[in-house]
């Protein structure tokens, strides 16, 4: 990855995880409610075992993963009076809409007017007091007498339209609010439901969900003591009940598998995450769905068969020896309408090689996230073999490699040879996130497929533009652009299209070869998707997304799994195309 600060921090972890989830769905006769359970298995606990001997071959430093019990939510879509509802807490998402008052300072909204009315004003004056308002962010936690419920849990969603943001953010509250009190059982419900169609519900039940999911998930794998999490159940109110909530529910569910997987491949450290831990996870990924997977790892040798040596050059320094991983996804049945290949950059550590990273800002003990783009692939490789979408082939490729320095090593000035013929001057050993997508972007154009998305912590520049929480897009498509961009708005990700500017490939000319690897710091990062876009076959719609800023969060210490979910979309609206 490029020197400039990237605050993210991705990384892979030894072992698959969070299982497919066993559901069961059930129709109660007393009021219509359809429930089922999720478990949430980390990485290396039903299969640590199985991985012990090849993770203490590969790591330093005696660090392993720890084995921990797969945490259980059982989910429920319920149709009942919030009052009636018992348990530990029921939390109300609000809107600044909703939290309007009368003269009297008592609420407008009849859901919040019912609850306070049973609790005999508090609600409202504590809500008053705590200065709640239901902007974004905001939440307060009361424990009051009169209800079922032991606590109720404000939840402010902002804006009178709320935004799949905003009901994820509502079960990420809720699930910390079950953190905080050591709750078993909640409930969420919404405050108003005015004005949302039967669609927009159950997106909102599916976001509630995710939330609720991922907020519950905690990477206690490198820690020495953990506390379990206590939430055993989660009652959805007021959404709806029946098979199209139910189903989902599980397909968030089932996001969620590949976002989990996403973050404790990013989380987990280069001494134990190498190339070769990296391939495991995609072999096992492959085991696990073997009805609709695949998977080819290419070692050292065959990628010099395939004249990989762009790809090469950056690995040569390295006592891991680099591994080509590629998973193959094709339906058990039906016909195949679109061929279709996800790209992720794999680097599972980043020194910088001989232009090494150092002074404030390099950021160089986080580079174990520059393995983001493959841990967003291999994560929406897991969530597509439990969803098993029909009409679409994909391809899930990643170059991994780590970039060290050592005699053996890539140096500057070095002219390699990129697998389609093109001839590259490195004058610059930090910028090898590039090289190594040149030869697998060259690969996935040679698997005949119509439509390329690559994903790379790949520059700082990228960063500087746009902040930590947004990946920038490149393409020289607007339909891809479009689907793609449609694809993240249904997910909550956020992305923004950059342009292409031809006239910046002069700063990437070389006097000897065909090109060099980095121009100047402007522009940077739309240099380096110029440079990628050389190695694409013209007749293949490609893009590039720069994720370098928003997978991982400085706030939580974290990855946060980016850029599975929009992945998963878009492969689900090329299946129905």
């Amino acid at each position: 990855m490029a020197a400039l600060r990237v605050s993210s921090a991705l990384a892979c972890s030894s072992s698959s995880s969070f299982h497919s989830y066993p559901s069961f769905f059930t129709k109660f006769q007393s009021s219509p409610i359809w429930s089922f359970s999720i478990s949430v298995t980390p990485l290396c606990s039903r299969r640590a075992k199985r991985m012990a001997h090849s993770i203490a071959r590969d790591t330093l430093g005696l660090t392993h993963t720890n084995q921990s019990d797969a945490p259980k939510i059982s989910f429920a879509a319920k149709e009942i009076d919030l009052v009636e509802w018992k348990g530990d807490i029921l939390a109300v998402g609000a809107t600044e809409k909703d939290l309007a008052r009368d003269e009297n300072s008592k609420f407008q909204n009849p859901l919040l007017q019912k609850l306070d009315s049973k609790l005999s004003g508090l609600l409202s004056e504590a809500s008053f007091e705590e200065d709640f308002s239901g902007k974004s962010g905001q939440s307060t936690i009361l424990r009051l007498p009169g209800l079922g419920s032991k606590r109720i849990a404000l939840v402010g969603l902002g804006s009178s339209t709320s935004s799949t943001a905003a009901y994820r953010s509502l079960g990420e509250a809720a699930a910390a609010a079950a953190k905080s009190a050591q709750a078993s059982n909640i409930a969420i419900a919404l405050a108003s439901t005015d004005g949302l169609s039967a669609e927009s519900k159950l997106s909102s039940a599916s976001a509630i969900t995710t939330g609720a999911v991922l907020g519950t998930f905690e990477d206690n794998r490198f820690k020495s003591e953990s506390k379990k999490p206590t939430l055993k159940s989660l009652d959805i109110l007021g959404l709806g009940t029946g098979p199209e909530i139910e189903k989902k529910i599980k397909y968030a569910a089932d996001v969620c598998a590949g976002v989990i997987l996403g973050r404790e491949l990013v989380n987990a450290p280069a001494n134990v995450l190498t190339p070769a831990v990296l391939a495991e996870e995609a072999k096992k990924i492959a085991s696990t769905y073997s009805d609709v997977f695949s998977a080819n790892i290419l070692d050292v040798e065959q990628c010099k068969e395939l004249k990989m040596g762009s790809y090469l050059a950056v690995a040569a320094a390295s006592a891991n020896p680099a591994h080509f991983i590629h998973l193959s996804y094709k339906p058990s049945s039906g016909e195949i309408k679109k061929k279709i290949a996800l790209v992720g950059k794999g680097l599972t550590f980043d020194s910088g090689g001989y232009n090494i990273k150092t002074g404030p800002g390099c950021s160089i003990e986080l580079m174990k996230f520059d393995m983001g783009g493959a841990a967003a692939v291999l994560g929406a490789a897991k969530a597509l073999g439990q969803i098993k979408p029909a009409g679409v082939e994909v391809h899930f490729i990643v170059a991994a490699c780590e970039n060290m320095i050592s005699g053996t090593g890539m140096r500057p000035g070095d002219i390699i040879t990129a697998s389609n013929g093109k001839t590259i001057e490195v004058n610059n050993t930090d910028a090898e996130g590039r090289l190594t997508l040149a030869d697998a972007l060259v690969y996935a154009c040679n698997q005949g497929v119509e439509k390329i998305v690559d994903l790379a912590t790949l520059t700082g520049a990228c960063v500087v533009a746009l902040g930590p929480s947004i990946a920038g897009i490149f393409t020289p498509s607007d339909d891809l652009a479009k689907e793609v961009v449609a694809a993240s708005e249904v997910s909550g990700e956020k992305l923004w299209r950059l342009p292409m500017e031809d006239s910046y490939w002069e700063s990437m000319k070389s006097g000897v070869a065909d090109m060099v690897n980095t121009g100047g710091r402007q522009g940077g990062a739309i240099t380096a998707a110029l440079f990628l876009k050389q190695f694409v076959d013209e007749k293949v719609q490609w893009m590039h997304i720069d994720l370098a800023g928003p997978v991982w969060s400085d706030k939580k210490k974290n990855a946060t799994g980016f850029g599975v979910s929009t992945l998963v979309e878009w492969v689900l609206k090329n299946s129905t195309i």
